[in-house]
């Protein structure tokens, strides 16, 4: 039976652009068959276990004819898989979409589009230059300046000129010359405001803003580069006026986040609110412990417990799937009392309607150790299901009080190897400005996914002491939030962000 073929547009590299539908297929993927210009951070929204295809086209190299890509996505439907064909920009703009459905439709096979967010509105929009604006332009025109390499351009100048709108060239950076001499030989006037725009709504954006008549030498000057977008027309004056992406705390700034997968998007959400480029580095990932025999025992003494303790958020979430498929909800912990590590983790349960009786000032395993060895007694039984790697100061600390400690490994901290995102290549690049590392074994796991040569050139952000640590251990420059929470994490990336601004 033949599978379906979604053709998704990917926006103009944003991943917040990406649109909600996109990402629901995208997540349902069997095969995903991507080009070049699809943003790093979607990207890492591509399922670990899709059969992965890079197809990219990039300057002076195709990676695979465009014939051949339509006849692999062809392939693989008829092998009866979920394909997703992941386009930069919109399917259908420039983007050869219509082609590729052609022959789907010809073989019988199902498929759909999902419109993306095109860089010839949003690119612009990111420099504050709106494509339209009722005292300057009525109009928009979309035109693909690619050509082959020896011969001319196949544009109307003279109807362009005529039309008065705002101009938007894709895909035009080498012929940047030839399209500014062809307006003005069609009749632009030569002042007539126009931009170039490099690598529009990520970290790395720039904006050049000049006329017609003096954009290819002013480009040239600060070596702009493929992607671009080129803008001609009276709203490019409008670019300084109206800019807002400089003004966001983190823009400018490409941040790698790696926590566990499952707690991932929560952070990336909010640095992408405050303008990041975020990438996604899931570096490892939680899996519950097959003995469910030793958990089952450990339920079955609840009611000697006395203390309940949860070091992480993923223990919290591990122990109440178990606790659910045990058939007990949460009248069986109702004589305990319940002890979190620190913000996340009460966090965690406070979604699970229990609040949280002792947690540390400082969220460190030792620190919550020290401040179960006061509240507890030798008539006390300590619970601590956790992961099987589990820090031992906790419970050296803990039984000081002469409390016994009942430790239950219910998780193993698996490390994940990223495939999509050459990290190494990116950081020797100078590409990523923070690494944000939230345990030792997320830096453990970092430094085995990059080369040992860019570690020095790592500055990783960390969530605590122990942290910090790890990070030193491989010659990372560290920088410590003032509390081991997410908020105070973001709290150290704007400070860094904004005495990065003052010295530029």
């Amino acid at each position: 039976m033949a599978g379906k073929v979604w053709l998704v547009g990917a926006g103009p590299s944003d991943a917040g652009l990406m649109t909600v539908k996109g990402k629901q297929v995208l997540e349902q993927a069997e095969v995903v068959v991507y080009d070049a210009l699809v943003g790093l951070g979607i990207l890492g929204m591509i399922p670990k276990e899709a059969e992965q295809i890079d197809v990219g086209k990039r300057s002076g190299h195709h990676t695979m004819k465009q014939e051949d890509i339509s006849q692999l996505l062809v392939k693989k439907a008829l092998e009866g898989k979920r394909v997703v064909r992941l386009k930069g920009g919109d399917p259908f703009l420039f983007g050869r979409g219509g082609e590729e459905m052609e022959l789907l439709k010809e073989h019988g096979i199902t498929c759909e589009v999902v419109p993306g967010v095109t860089s010839a509105i949003s690119v612009p929009a990111y420099n504050g230059i709106p494509v339209t604006h009722r005292d300057f332009s009525s109009s928009l025109h979309i035109i693909t300046a690619h050509k082959r390499k020896g011969e001319p351009l196949d544009i109307d100048f003279e109807s362009l000129v005529k039309m008065k709108g705002t101009l938007v060239f894709l895909m035009g950076v080498t012929a940047l010359e030839d399209i500014c001499i062809g307006l003005i030989n069609a009749g632009m006037k030569e002042d007539t405001p126009a931009a170039i725009l490099q690598q529009g709504t990520t970290a790395r954006q720039r904006k050049v803003v000049a006329t017609v008549s003096t954009l290819k030498e002013k480009a040239k000057k600060e070596n702009i580069q493929s992607p671009a977008v080129i803008l001609v027309g009276a709203v490019c004056a409008l670019a300084e006026k109206l800019a807002w992406y400089e003004d966001m705390e983190l823009s400018g700034k490409r941040i790698v986040i790696t926590r566990p997968r499952h707690l991932i998007s929560g952070m990336a959400a909010k640095l992408r609110e405050k303008g990041a480029e975020v990438l996604e580095v899931p570096a490892v990932s939680i899996v519950p412990s097959t003995d469910e025999s030793s958990f089952q025992k450990a339920l079955e003494k609840l009611s000697e417990y006395t203390v309940l303790a949860f070091t992480s958020p993923s223990g919290v979430q591990v122990f109440f799937r178990q606790l659910r498929l045990a058939g007990m909800d949460i009248r069986r912990l109702s004589h305990l009392k319940i002890a979190a590590l620190g913000k996340g983790t009460a966090r965690e349960l406070e979604e699970r309607g229990i609040f949280v009786d002792y947690m540390p000032k400082v969220y460190d395993a030792a620190s919550l150790g020290k401040l179960l060895c006061q509240k507890c007694s030798a008539e006390d039984i300590i619970f601590l299901p956790r992961a099987a790697n589990g820090n031992p100061e906790l419970v050296e600390e803990a039984v000081k009080s002469g409390a016994k400690v009942v430790e239950l490994p219910i998780y193993d901290t698996l490390y994940e190897r990223e495939q999509l995102i050459n990290l190494t290549w990116e950081i020797k690049q100078g590409a990523i400005d923070y690494a944000v590392f939230t345990s030792a074994s997320t830096v453990k796991s970092f430094a085995e996914l990059v080369e040992s040569c860019v570690y020095d050139k790592v500055q990783a952000v960390c969530i605590g002491k122990k942290t910090e640590e790890a990070a030193k251990s491989y010659g990372m420059k560290t920088f410590v939030s003032k509390e081991a929470t997410m908020e105070s994490v973001i709290e150290k990336l704007e400070e860094l962000a904004a005495s990065g601004k003052q010295k530029g």
